[in-house]
């Protein structure tokens, strides 16, 4: 890591105003204007922003460690001064089977005392992972593998027995962990590996992590947690037995595909059965936890577990929810019977969005965030789940809660307080007095805060600003700076790139609704009616129009308005920072206001005298392909052509959490369903239609995509379609995001771009 200087980066915090010229006005004044090609967005990383690497605080608040090669190096966080190297694997001798001196990641015990080692780790789905893990006492100096038999053979078939979610104990002298679908825990002291549960099995039993729609929907991946004390365990377990199964093809050269199966349950099918119980080290014995909200004469229960976690005072707490996620309680169960209390009950007239409860150490109460105002506060309560004060308050959202600072009695968060498009940083009192403004520039601020809050990692952008990192205090006074992306903004000057500008416009029911928008200035352009690529996601709680960053697609945008395209963004009623009910009201109707209101912003940009309202195109990707799909089809007066990759067609074919959230069941709400699937439209497409999707897309699978084509050949509808083999919900990897951007350009350019009888280049 470079030195740095807190001068330098007061310096470069007051030239900011002068970093915020847009980049079109430097241009003009004799700056050459590069051609963006999809080979430097995608290919050679020409536009690339510069990140900094993650931040493993350390408890003194001060210092934080991070990978650098095989080794792990402590900086001061202050000065970015290397305080000295906490472990290398180079000078490590060790005759732990399986160790090669290579690891991937880290984690420290509670005392620091030990490090668990990361190595050869695999993805398995969008969160979770498994590999195997080693261990490091700092003060003996050894390291030992963390299981040792490191192959099973089952069903007559080799496995590698990787690892999940190693965790140490609180007092550090043991690791828990998951393998093969069970819960184990490794005694470091006696080298012990004890087995907590016997019967996991694939797709059947998983004890200790969650299922694919528990990881997906919930953000859920480890199932089990220590107890204060590190005497118990309290685990999760699924019993997804009577699930459906998905299966999905691999081609991957052989004779016959590779068939991955795996448990899936879509709208209205049987989800896993999920139980909780608590292990108790001193005697081996497990209690059941017994739910109150279960009537055992009702048979198999129907209703979700999402969070478990431990209090201060040593119960564990339970998030219980029902099935329409409209009723929450966090429930409290003794430890030694597995008894239950409700602490707290909250329900909703549409569904409850699931937050973290944060107990306080001292066992007065707990924070958590909730909409029963309307937005989204945070609130304190009792251990009796009574209200005590309302953190925040006002006709804005809470957009993320960052922790409490306990011994300054202060709770850190962001908020849209001003409006929609910014986020702000903010601190208040435990005690609900009045939130103060961390003061930084107006765009989209965020944080991560040191272990003792003293210090955070400031992260900025704004919708024509790259990243920015620096680290403050905890009032908000730059320490110093950590990356600017300087070079990105002399890109931006270089290739002439246009100011994203925002505007509002009201629809026909009398809504005001949000937009930003990219115009061409090269002068070729002036005086003409120009197409327009409309981009969207629309899902319930999302944005896309916020004074942010907008990544790599920043720069095919600015591409495509190279070439002449208007480029324009508009979130729809049932996206966030607006409130419950803003957000809420596309309720058991997913996709009705949504396509209402695009349909409306199309017909707007159609009246702007710089717009030509028979070249209208439209962009999304997942809900945003669902989207496309939907505006292309209701509105084919108004889009000429649309774009949907990975799109969903009807809702019955999704996972059950999410869509019986926002939907409830098929059979409940048929109507909501059926008329709002994009496959009972195919009889409307007039304009040109792409349809793209990878074969091993776990989340929306391509099941979609092929009814969508089955009912578009049914009916006589030509249609583009491209499909990307093995390629998940992300088409990455490969070559593919350039490919994928290649056809999507080549697309608009024949379809929007071309007029009669012109013809187009490659892009």
């Amino acid at each position: 890591m470079h030195r740095s200087f807190p001068g330098s980066a007061l310096l470069l915090w007051l030239l900011l105003p002068l970093l915020l010229l847009p980049a079109a006005a430097l241009a003009q004044e004799g700056y050459p204007t590069k051609t963006i090609t999809l080979e430097d967005i995608w290919q050679k990383g020409t536009f690339n922003a510069n990140g900094i690497p993650g931040f493993n605080f350390l408890k003194d608040g001060v210092h934080f460690t991070r990978l650098e090669g095989t080794a792990i190096t402590t900086y001061d966080l202050r000065t970015g001064e290397r305080s000295g190297t906490t472990f290398d694997a180079a000078t490590i001798t060790s005759d732990a089977y399986d160790w090669n001196g290579n690891f991937d990641g880290y984690s420290f015990s509670p005392d620091e005392s030990k490090i668990l080692l990361t190595t050869n780790s695999t993805p398995i789905f969008r969160r979770s992972s498994e590999a195997v893990f080693f261990v490091f006492d700092q003060k003996t100096q050894k390291l030992s593998q963390l299981y040792e038999e490191n192959v099973a053979y089952i069903d007559k078939t080799r496995h590698l027995n990787k690892q999940r979610y190693a965790t140490f104990s609180p007092d550090g002298s043991k690791v828990a962990f998951v393998l093969r679908n069970n819960v184990y825990f490794k005694d470091l002291n006696s080298g012990k590996v004890i087995r907590v549960t016997n019967d996991g099995r694939q797709n059947s039993i998983i004890n200790g992590a969650s299922d694919w729609v528990y990881e997906e929907e919930f953000e859920l991946v480890r199932a089990f947690q220590w107890s204060p004390d590190g005497q118990r365990l309290a685990y999760l377990r699924f019993d997804e037995s009577e699930v459906p199964e998905m299966t999905i093809d691999m081609f991957r050269g052989d004779l016959y595909p590779e068939a991955v199966t795996f448990k899936y349950p879509k709208v209205g099918e049987k989800n896993a059965v999920v139980t909780a119980h608590i292990y108790d080290i001193t005697n081996s014995k497990t209690v059941d936890i017994n739910i109150p909200e279960r009537n055992p004469k009702e048979g198999r229960p129907d209703d979700y577990l999402p969070r478990i976690t431990w209090t201060p005072t040593g119960k564990v707490c339970l998030t219980w929810m029902n099935r329409h996620q409209s009723t929450q309680h966090l429930l409290l169960a003794e430890p030694a019977t597995g008894v239950c209390s409700i602490l707290q009950e909250e329900k909703s007239n549409y569904y409850l969005d699931l937050h973290d409860v944060i107990f306080l150490s001292d066992s007065s109460g707990f924070v958590m965030q909730s909409e029963k105002s309307g937005y989204n506060h945070l609130y304190k309560y009792d251990m009796t789940g009574k209200e005590m004060a309302s953190l925040t308050k006002g006709k804005w959202d809470v957009t993320a809660f960052y922790g409490v600072d306990e011994q300054n009695g202060k709770v850190y968060f962001q908020a849209a307080s001003k409006n929609p498009l910014i986020r702000e940083l903010f601190e208040t009192n435990l005690n609900g007095k009045k939130a103060i403004k961390i003061n930084k520039p107006e765009g989209t601020n965020s944080a991560q805060w040191s272990s003792t809050f003293d210090y955070f990692v400031h992260s900025f952008s704004t919708a024509n600003t790259p990243p920015q990192y620096a680290v403050c205090d905890r009032k908000g006074q730059v320490v110093r700076s950590l990356e600017q992306n300087p070079n990105l903004k002399e890109k931006q000057t270089e290739y002439g790139t246009i100011p994203i500008q925002f505007f509002d416009f009201k629809t026909s029911d009398k809504v005001d609704l949000n937009g930003w928008m990219i115009k061409p200035t090269a002068p070729e352009f002036q005086n003409q009616k120009l197409p327009v690529l409309m981009f969207v996601y629309g899902g319930p709680g999302s944005q896309q129009v916020t004074d942010a960053w907008k990544g790599p697609n920043y720069w095919w945008f600015q591409m495509l308005a190279q070439q002449g395209y208007v480029v324009a963004c508009v979130d729809n009623r049932g996206t966030g920072a607006r409130g419950e009910e803003f957000k809420k009201m596309t309720y058991k109707q997913l996709g009705h206001f949504e396509v209402i209101d695009q349909v409306e912003t199309a017909r707007h940009l159609g009246t702007l005298p710089y717009v030509d309202a028979s070249r209208i195109g439209i962009f999304g990707w997942s809900y945003g392909g669902y989207m496309s799909t939907n505006c292309i089809l209701k509105g084919n007066d108004v889009f000429k052509a649309a774009i949907a990759v990975a799109p969903v067609t009807n809702w019955k074919w999704y996972d059950s959490v999410y869509t019986e959230r926002y939907m409830q069941t098929h059979e409940e709400n048929e109507a909501g369903y059926e008329e709002n699937a994009p496959i009972n439209f195919a009889e409307k497409l007039e304009g040109k239609y792409l349809l793209v999707h990878g074969l091993a897309d776990d989340n929306v699978h391509f099941q979609n995509t092929a009814e969508m084509a089955n009912e578009l050949i049914s009916r006589d509808k030509q249609f583009d379609t491209m499909i990307y083999p093995n390629r998940n919900h992300s088409i990455s990897g490969d070559n593919s995001r350039l490919h994928l951007y290649t056809l999507m350009t080549k697309f608009l350019n024949e379809n929007l771009k071309k007029k009669e009888g012109e013809k187009v280049a490659r892009p």
